[in-house]
């Protein structure tokens, strides 16, 4: 899963989460839990910005002091590799159908985060990409 860093500061008479890496991701809680429960879904809701616009979404970076990473859900996390590799290799929904055997609809359903895709079909397109999905556990 991809983790970012995320910075919870203190804002007023709550604190504020912020992701570097993903500029858009901003959330607010009354308590440092409450932004803790929200910031995954911020991150998670920001990535949309990359889907929609076909920008790669950055890499999370190492934290810094202070930070505290913040995962996307497996399936995003395949999902934002996948965006990416078809942003780097200028594939579009329709070539990698071709590939894939499927129609370009198929594909634009792998890649919208609100969708639920089997992993197993994220790591099918990733190989007709030349790429291909790893798990470990750590």
């Amino acid at each position: 899963m991809l983790r970012y860093p995320a910075l919870f500061s203190p804002d007023g008479d709550g604190y504020l989460v912020t992701f570097r890496d993903i500029p858009e991701a901003i959330r607010a809680g009354s308590t440092k839990d409450e932004a803790r429960s929200m910031s995954a879904d911020a991150l998670l809701s920001a990535m949309d910005f990359y889907f929609e616009d076909r920008r790669v979404a950055p890499p999370p970076s190492e934290p810094k002091k202070g930070e505290e990473l913040v995962a996307l859900p497996a399936s995003a996390s395949a999902k934002v590799l996948l965006l990416n590799a078809m942003i780097d290799q200028k594939v579009m929904a329709s070539e990698l159908a071709r590939r894939l055997d499927t129609r370009p609809q198929d594909v634009n359903r792998i890649v919208d985060l609100n969708h639920a895709t089997k992993i197993d079909t994220i790591a099918e397109a990733l190989e007709a990409l030349g790429t291909h999905w790893e798990v470990s556990v750590k």
